[in-house]
């Protein structure tokens, strides 16, 4: 399942640059394969420049070199989360961020960590001052409640993307119904037309029986079976024209309906 094929990546990219600009988080959007589905928000220098793989949401610390099997994770004394977006019980994307500290940084510690790592300790800390700062807490909740806003639009995207689908399918079965609806008013009228021309028969038929006396008694019979049968056929295509109307009233009110708009 590919998440471009039904969202609007437009809207999750809006959703992704509110939340940095309301919480100070870093944030990118990724499918499946980790490729990425947004432009970053808020990466600052730091994150860029010095932490290896941050973007891409890797969970391996720079400074310890492990890997991390939380949603939230160490990177160069950072703090990272990793949501996965879920549709169906199938894993079909991550939202990848954080990238702020914890807790105000050891300078110390950080100068340590640049020149482990061969880089300019004084660009080092006025990168690492850029980042902004806030408690584990607020952190946690902030990427849970993104996680939760990114998996909603995805499910409304997806739910919202199939409902066109079969609304599209409805209304040309609407259409087609119509057609053969149609088609079954046609032919009734046309055979209610044969039905009269069979009663102007019947009734020539029984007036000249009348002319021939006994001779035609037999005929008449004959004359009177077919008024009979084609006033029976008048009756039921009137009836059939009744039913056409009233189906196609209540197939005109679904269509109506089913394109959102209202009865007259």
């Amino acid at each position: 399942m590919n998440i471009r094929d039904f969202l609007d990546v437009k809207e999750l990219q809006l959703l992704q640059d509110k939340f940095s600009a309301v919480t100070g988080l870093a944030a990118i959007a990724c499918d499946a394969n980790g490729e990425y589905i947004t432009e970053s928000s808020n990466f600052t220098d730091f994150c860029m420049k010095y932490t290896r793989g941050s973007a891409e949401g890797s969970r391996r610390c720079v400074k310890c070199d492990t890997e991390c099997k939380d949603t939230y994770f160490c990177h160069a004394g950072l703090m990272d989360f990793n949501v996965p977006i879920i549709l169906d019980g199938e894993k079909i994307g991550n939202v990848i961020g954080g990238q702020v500290l914890p807790s105000e940084p050891d300078e110390e510690k950080f100068r340590a960590t640049a020149e482990e790592l061969g880089i300019d300790p004084d660009d080092y800390i006025r990168a690492l001052k850029k980042v902004p700062v806030r408690d584990e807490k607020t952190i946690r909740a902030s990427a849970e409640l993104f996680g939760l806003m990114v998996n909603l639009l995805v499910k409304s995207a997806y739910i919202n993307s199939n409902s066109d689908g079969r609304l599209d399918a409805l209304s040309e079965e609407i259409h087609h119904a119509t057609e053969v609806i149609e088609t079954i008013n046609n032919n009734t009228h046309s055979l209610k037309s044969i039905a009269n021309k069979q009663k102007m028969l019947s009734l020539n038929a029984s007036i000249e029986a009348a002319r021939s006396g006994e001779a035609g008694v037999g005929f008449a019979v004959v004359a009177k079976s077919m008024g009979d049968l084609s006033s029976q056929s008048a009756t039921i295509y009137g009836d059939i024209e009744k039913s056409v109307i009233e189906v196609t009233d209540s197939i005109e009110k679904l269509a109506v309906l089913f394109k959102g708009g209202k009865e007259d």
